[in-house]
Order: C-alpha cells, then structure tokens, then sequence
C-alpha cells in the first residue's frame, strides 16, 4: 500500500483539523458541566422547600452558573481555534504505507508508525490517529482518491485499529 495526496493551502482547513481535535479532548467538559448545571438546579429546586434554603442557594447558584461556563467551554476554543489558526494555511501532504503515516506542512514534516497506532476513530471528515490515548494527528478523507480511502479503511480495519462499518 503507498496512498499519496497533497493537502491544499486552504485557510479552512487548519480552522477544522483544530476543531476536530479539540471536540476529542474536550468532550467532557460538556459531561462535566452538564452535571454540575442538572445538580444544582435539583439542589435550587430543593433548597425552596427548607427554612434555611437561602444560606445555601448561592452554592446552588454558584454549580449551574459553573455548569453553564463548562459546558460552553469546548464551543469558544473551538472557535478560537478556528480563529487563530487560518494565517497557518500551507501547502502540505500525506504520504501513507504500511509502516508509517508521513505528514509535511510547509517545511515541517513529521511521521507515526502504525506500530505506534493505538486505534482510530471515524468521523464525517477525517480519521483520527490516536498514539496512546491523545490524538496524535488527522488524516483527512476527502481529499483521497474513494479508493485510496477504501484501501486505508481496509488496511486499518485490519490491523484493528478501525471498527468495521
């Protein structure tokens, strides 16, 4: 197997790599706060009933408003991420084997080998290359050949890094 395609100089795609990695990283935020918000508006609701509800209602007060500010974390660096990262639009590409995932960005280039790959996971855009628990890298799917990206899903399938569809 030898995949090669070239990554356009395209100020878009910085922004959406960004925003793909972070969504992975800081997903539980959303979790996190979700509960912190569900807590407090229970303890909120509670507190009403008792004689002393308002010596504690600012702690109540204090997880939803923490809740909220969590849970719109992940959106804003999103954002900033999408922002900040459109001046770092380069030309670059990917050049896939058997053993390893080469990638170059302007006059940066870097590798990870497969035996270094701990899974993969499917999203709409891109496949996302984990080393150990962290992302490590992307490898976009729409910018392959359909049967380039039919032989990659194949070879990751394979080696189990990739569920079966």
């Amino acid at each position: 197997m030898h995949i090669r395609f070239e990554v356009p100089a395209d100020p878009a795609y910085p922004g959406r790599v960004a925003a793909v990695l972070s969504s992975v990283r800081l997903r539980r935020f959303g979790y996190i706060g979700a509960a912190l918000a569900a807590a407090g508006a229970a303890g909120l609701a509670a507190s009403r009933g008792l004689a002393r509800g308002d010596r504690i209602a600012p702690l109540f007060t204090a997880m939803v408003v923490g809740g909220v500010l969590s849970m719109l974390y992940p959106p804003w660096v999103r954002w900033r991420a999408r922002r900040r990262s459109g001046r770092y639009a380069v030309e670059g590409g990917y050049d896939i084997t058997e053993d390893n995932i080469m990638m170059r960005s302007g006059s940066e280039s870097g590798g990870i080998a497969w035996d270094g790959v701990a899974r993969v996971q499917d999203t709409p855009d891109f496949w996302i290359v984990y080393v150990g628990k962290m992302p490590a890298t992307v490898i976009p799917r729409w910018l392959m050949s359909p049967q380039d990206a039919e032989t990659l899903r194949s070879f990751m399938t394979d080696r189990g890094l990739l569920r079966p569809r």
